[in-house]
């Protein structure tokens, strides 16, 4: 296995790169508004296709937190680890239908903004806060480090290198504003798409040429049957399968997929509901149009999400089968780091079994996911300071004009803490569960506070402001205190806990009265068009497709 590019890749990245940048520029001069308007900067009110909101939408989710960490943890976990995506694909569809109308007819544009106008100026502060360390020490961070750690796989270049020009990179697409990441996402998109299958394409026609008999991809799928049935659960018990941590140790599977208790208690639901409905990057792309155009948006992305069991677990199951079969000796050196099982790297690794010329297809596809989700993290980190704590505490006054100039220096001043601190992420283990765990500290308060907000007219100020001061410390108290409870059933307990808090002090609060803030909710606007029944209906049926073909 030979480490780094050939020249034809780096002229089909090249030529990626090109058409990426050419056509930002294009969408920035001739789409929108060309005056220095914040809205437009934010949230390219207005001018953003169904097509281009679902496509961004994927894009910002579909990352190195998925094609690394993710086929991470279906080398390490297996099949179940698809539990994300296939949940993630059916919330989407829910949250078009509940979420969106609550946003849109209420003119919302940043979730801070949400929980002021329903609740009250300190929360709405204090989630603010909450948000912009989140989005730059967890998401802005792991995304860097995971994407540098498989460019350094690839290319052979230092990690420090790779997690520059990854940054560089991501800058210039954002400071272009939401409208140039929107319509861009369109081709990132396809770049990962097409990338990711190929790589997928040649991941299990390896496998079937060294570990079978030749005969292509089907054999490959019929290896893992054979050869890696055990990782072929969707549900696991706990204490009856141990795999690697990449810290050179074993972990009970149970403990990152905690079998049906994770949708008893909730958590896979509280991941996919904050992740994509509450999530300020995630939403964002929505907030700027009408509620038709946003709601298709969302139910593309639902389809699109639909297609990543595809391109990033079957990949992880096949680095997992010529691991354990030792069928490639640059494939298993590559994955053991200091003879330490690292899961994280088995997607890098696979990328350099690629030919010359789908290598740099793969390369362009893989950087597209990783830009694409930079971009959209750091105008929402941009968003949020701008529009949430510096035009309110700092200058209400403040002109359009430097309101947009300022959210730039918020998008590069993000950029370079983000860079500084991603190399310590090295000592974390696996990438994917780092991600999950960690925002999985304050999402089950963030999601109760919203729920009750929207749904519930007694929801009180203060209730919401005990669920949201709850969540940090009780999840790092059931973490330290019961760390044999896995993450995830930690989540579902923290959620249910602020639900209970917040409705008590509510009650106590409201004396049988609706709070004034409350939104008037209209039963007309949870209504569909037909066209979006019959794209739900089919994305439901591609979800059954998906999940029999799987499990």
């Amino acid at each position: 296995m030979k480490l780094g590019l050939e020249t034809v890749d780096y002229v089909i990245f090249l030529v990626y790169f090109i058409i990426v940048a050419t056509y930002g520029y294009w969408v920035y001069k001739h789409k929108g508004k060309q005056t220095a308007d914040s809205k437009d900067f934010f949230l390219a009110e207005g001018s953003l296709t169904w097509w281009a909101i679902g496509a961004s939408i994927i894009a910002s989710n579909i990352s190195a937190e998925q094609f690394i960490g993710m086929s991470g943890q279906a080398f390490q976990l297996g099949l179940a680890i698809s539990v994300y995506e296939l949940v993630g694909g059916l919330s989407l569809v829910i949250i078009a239908i509940y979420f969106l109308p609550m946003y849109i007819n209420n003119k919302i544009y940043t979730m801070p903004q949400f929980l002021q106008m329903r609740y009250d100026k300190r929360l709405a502060t204090i989630m603010a806060v909450f948000w912009l360390f989140l989005y730059i020490l967890v998401n802005l961070t792991s995304i860097i480090y995971l994407g540098a750690l498989s460019l350094e796989k690839m290319t052979g270049f230092d990690f420090m290198a790779c997690a520059v020009f990854l940054t560089v990179f991501a800058v210039f697409i954002t400071l272009g504003g939401m409208k140039v990441i929107g319509y861009t996402d369109v081709i990132q998109v396809v770049c990962l798409v097409v990338g990711g299958l190929a790589t997928t394409y040649l991941a299990l026609s390896l496998l079937s040429d060294k570990v079978g008999t030749g005969d292509g991809v089907f054999e490959g799928l019929s290896l893992i049957r054979q050869k890696a049935d055990h990782h072929l659960h969707m549900v696991f018990q706990k204490g009856t399968y141990f795999v690697h941590d990449g810290r050179g140790g074993k972990i009970d599977a149970y403990n990152q997929l905690p079998g049906l208790m994770m949708f008893l208690i909730g958590g896979q639901w509280i991941v996919n509901f904050n992740y994509f409905g509450c999530n300020q990057y995630m939403i964002q792309r929505a907030l700027g149009a009408d509620l038709s155009t946003a709601r298709n948006g969302v139910l593309f992305a639902a389809f699109l999400k639909l297609m990543m069991p595809f391109i990033v677990v079957l990949p992880g199951l096949a680095a997992y089968v010529l691991f354990q079969e030792n069928a490639d000796a640059a494939i298993v050196q590559g994955i053991t780091d200091n003879n330490i099982v690292k899961p994280d790297n088995a997607y890098p690794v696979l990328l350099n079994i690629l030919p010359t010329g789908l290598k740099g297809l793969s390369f362009a596809a893989l950087t597209a996911a990783i830009v694409a989700s930079l971009a959209g993290k750091a105008n929402s980190i941009s968003t949020i300071y701008m529009l949430d704590i510096h035009k309110k505490y700092i200058n209400p006054n403040i002109s359009e004009k430097q309101t947009v100039w300022l959210g730039r220096v918020a998008i590069v001043v993000s950029f370079i803490i983000a860079l500084v601190i991603s190399p310590f992420l090295k000592n974390f283990g696996q990438g994917f569960e780092y991600i999950q765990e960690y925002t999985g500290f304050i999402s089950p308060g963030i999601l109760c506070i919203f729920l009750l907000g929207m749904f519930w007219k007694r929801a009180s100020s203060n209730g919401a402001l005990a669920a949201a001061v709850l969540s940090i410390p009780l999840s790092t108290l059931f973490k330290y205190q019961l760390p044999d409870m896995p993450f995830l059933n930690r989540m579902g307990t923290v959620f249910w806990i602020c639900v209970a808090v917040h409705v008590t002090i509510s009650l106590i609060e409201s004396k049988g009265q609706s709070n004034p803030k409350a939104f008037v909710v209209n039963s007309n606007w949870f209504k569909t068009t037909a066209s979006f029944r019959f794209g739900a209906i089919a994305v439901c049926g591609l979800l059954a497709l998906v999940y029999v073909i799987f499990w």
